[in-house]
């Protein structure tokens, strides 16, 4: 066992105390555990992939405030909405792994979008390491309350008796996979409405410039529950307790349409692990401190080790590149 090349270098450094070269690895440890002890110093900014007011912007709020609340200092949110979270994903790529620039994505960014586009201006691996998820939730496919479908089934024969009439707008890559999916499962012919965001495509919604949509439930629910917008259906395995009425896809005779959907927050590549702990910590007492607005905004908490975070994007990632494929989609 002693010839071991790692057992090797060990016996080696401890032949070397007077060159100091033992001491080093513990002084950079305690140096990297300081830093991470005092984090932050200053105000951290959340960089959000996605538009105010979209379910990752909400979910990022209510974080940033307890973080805020525990540490005094400031956690200013950034939106950098579009192109489907390309723009904010390259931003934290980019920025100085130092704890300070963080991402609050979605699995649009990291897991579908690598099965959407043929080329990305990031690494959703490489470029990043992952902290922690924040929240998981399905999603609820909405039309306006005039809309003549009052279940899936209704939907699928007036798509199927109209071809080309009705569209879905998407604000994500899962709010589209949504709608390709029910093109897919049912055989109904459906325009695709690309958006920036998830608020701006429920205002056309709203407003009958787009026939339906699948959006996230943190910004569903309270329009559903306010009468803007009448639910068909949600995209989870069970009901959701905020909208128990509402039966899901797999009842109403989809039984393999299942689309959820997480937020997640990364920092840089080459964060230490000492920051990667400092930030994971603060972040599941965030979520802990905000469980019931979470719930109350039609999502569930998710928090994890590191580890474990990487193993759900690559999962999810293995996921979208089936369903896409599955669903003829061309990568743009």
């Amino acid at each position: 066992m002693n010839d071991h090349p790692g057992a090797r270098r060990r016996q080696l450094i401890a032949r070397l105390p007077a060159l100091g070269l033992a001491a080093l690895p513990v002084a950079a440890a305690r140096l990297a555990q300081a830093q991470a002890g005092s984090y932050p110093s200053k105000p951290v900014r959340f960089v959000v992939a996605f538009p105010a007011g979209s379910a990752t912007d909400q979910t990022a709020r209510l974080v940033a405030q307890q973080i805020t609340k525990v540490t005094g200092q400031s956690v200013v949110v950034d939106n950098r909405g579009g192109a489907n979270g390309f723009i904010a994903a390259e931003a934290v790529a980019k920025a100085a792994p130092d704890g300070y620039t963080v991402l609050v994505t979605t699995g649009t960014t990291h897991a579908a979008n690598p099965a959407l586009f043929r080329k990305l201006p990031y690494d959703p691996v490489k470029d990043f390491t992952p902290v922690t998820p924040l929240s998981l939730g399905g999603f609820i496919l909405v039309v306006a309350p005039g809309f003549a479908a009052q279940n899936v089934a209704d939907l699928a024969r007036l798509a199927k008796a109209s071809p080309g009439k009705y569209s879905f707008a998407s604000g994500n890559g899962p709010s589209r996979i949504g709608g390709e999916m029910f093109k897919m499962m049912s055989g109904a012919d459906l325009l695709h409405v690309p958006y920036r965001g998830a608020p701006q495509a429920l205002n056309d919604l709203m407003a009958g410039q787009v026939s339906m949509m699948w959006t996230d439930t943190r910004t569903g629910v309270p329009l559903v529950q306010a009468g803007k917008l009448k639910a068909l259906a949600v995209t989870s395995r069970q009901r959701m307790s905020t909208l128990p009425q509402v039966p899901t896809m797999i009842e109403q005779g989809y039984p393999d349409y299942l689309l959820i959907n997480w937020v997640g927050v990364y920092l840089p590549a080459r964060a230490t692990p000492e920051l990667v702990t400092r930030l994971n910590s603060l972040l599941h007492a965030a979520v802990k401190a905000e469980m019931v607005n979470l719930i109350a905004n039609g999502g569930e908490a998710l928090i994890s080790s590191p580890e474990e975070f990487a193993r759900l994007q690559a999962s999810d990632t293995a996921m979208w590149a089936r369903v896409v494929k599955a669903a003829g989609i061309e990568p743009e």
